[in-house]
């Protein structure tokens, strides 16, 4: 075995993993030594070192013999791509994606805090992230409102909307809809019909927050096309995706199958209950990514940080390799940006998150107040951005 082919057992089956000759000073940048190394994209699961070099992964070997500049022990830790959260409100502050960060989270989406109106607030923040970091217009003019984005129906103002993504094309990755009862009220399908008019002149996806809406979900469901997300996938009714005898409602099943997304979106009120997660799960509809719909707040209290949100699946019976792809690979695909992401495979981005996976007795909360006790949880340790270390956070 030498550093350019590493053999390892997975699924059951061996496997030879070229690795293109990238070390050119007789020492690697970076070594992640001595961890679980999890893949899912290469449907690795082994013990193993990851060597770094100008950015980019450069090896994967059970044991790199070379010399590094800086090394992470990861013995007895998970390793595995950065992590990638698609639902996030990190650019409402200033250090918001930089809190992320130290969390594992190497690249993220803000979804919607702002429209139109202000929208150079969560831009500016945006540009000024560590790691790779998009917005979400919010097709509410005004943003985020207490008393409803999109209440007052003029607020849903496409021409507003498409002027700002005009202007900041390479910031704005898509348009985001919140349609839930006290957000939209009984505008919410007409909402969704302007979101998708802002978005289609860019070729953009729109993002729905469902849940409690007024119309039924079918007939939101039907707006949708390929590429584009619905959050908030496990919310319980009215107008949940599951029917009362816990059924997936045939609807959902065509969005997914025409190529729509269905996201977790943890955030803190009225998302995320167990009971509903549980049937939904049972039904065999896992979700395509997880994401947090993080906060400031949320640091405290439901969502504390993505791996704590990732270990919420863990107790309900999802695998480690099934919850690692939610929040890696199967995020890569929802935005070009990430597209290079969510991998360790040779030559990627070296982005890379170190979590501890440890054993005992661990709370958890859904949005109304109910907890369960899990076996497991996920803390971050260590987080790698383009092959650097990043800062642990205080």
């Amino acid at each position: 075995m030498n550093r350019r082919q590493f053999v390892w057992t997975a699924a059951g089956a061996a496997t030879s993993v070229h690795i293109p000759d990238v070390l050119a000073a007789g020492k690697y940048d970076l070594i992640v030594k001595g961890g679980r190394v999890i893949d899912p994209s290469r449907k690795l699961d082994a013990i193993a070192d990851v060597a770094i070099a100008n950015g980019r992964v450069a090896a994967i070997e059970a044991n790199v013999a070379a010399d590094a500049d800086d090394m992470i022990d990861a013995r007895g830790k998970l390793v595995v791509p950065g992590l990638i959260d698609i639902h996030t409100h990190a650019a409402r502050v200033k250090d918001g994606p930089g809190l992320c960060l130290a969390d594992g989270v190497t690249g993220l989406i803000d979804a919607g805090s702002q429209g139109a109106d202000r929208i150079g607030e969560t831009i500016a923040v945006a540009r000024s992230a560590p790691q790779p970091c998009r917005v979400l217009i919010n097709i509410g003019r005004a943003g985020i409102l207490p008393d409803g984005d999109t209440m007052d129906l003029s607020r849903a103002d496409v021409g507003a909307a498409r002027e700002a993504i005009g202007r900041n094309r390479d910031m704005i990755a898509g348009v985001k809809a919140r349609l839930s009862r006290d957000v939209a009220g009984a505008n919410d399908f007409e909402v969704l019909r302007r979101a998708q008019e802002a978005a289609s002149a860019f070729h953009l996806p729109v993002m729905i927050h469902m849940g409690q809406t007024v119309s039924p979900l079918a007939k939101l469901l039907a707006l949708l096309k390929p590429g584009d997300i619905v959050t908030h996938m496990f919310a319980p009714p009215p107008n949940s995706i599951i029917d009362d005898d816990g059924h997936i409602l045939p609807e959902v099943m065509a969005a997914r199958r025409r190529g729509v997304r269905f996201d977790l979106g943890n955030g803190r009120t009225g998302h995320l209950r167990w009971d509903m997660a549980e049937r939904v799960l049972m039904a065999g509809f896992l979700p395509d990514t997880f994401s947090t719909d993080w906060t400031p707040e949320g640091r405290t209290a439901q969502v504390i940080d993505f791996p704590n949100v990732m270990s919420k699946f863990l107790m309900l019976s999802m695998s480690i390799n099934q919850v690692i792809a939610c929040a890696t690979i199967n995020a890569s695909h929802a935005f070009p940006l990430f597209r290079s992401r969510g991998t360790l495979k040779a030559g990627a981005t070296a982005d890379v998150a170190v979590l501890e996976l440890r054993e005992g007795t661990f709370e958890f909360e859904d949005n109304y107040g109910n907890k369960r006790t899990g076996r497991q949880r996920l803390f971050p340790s260590a987080t790698v951005l383009a092959g650097k270390r990043v800062p642990p956070r205080a």
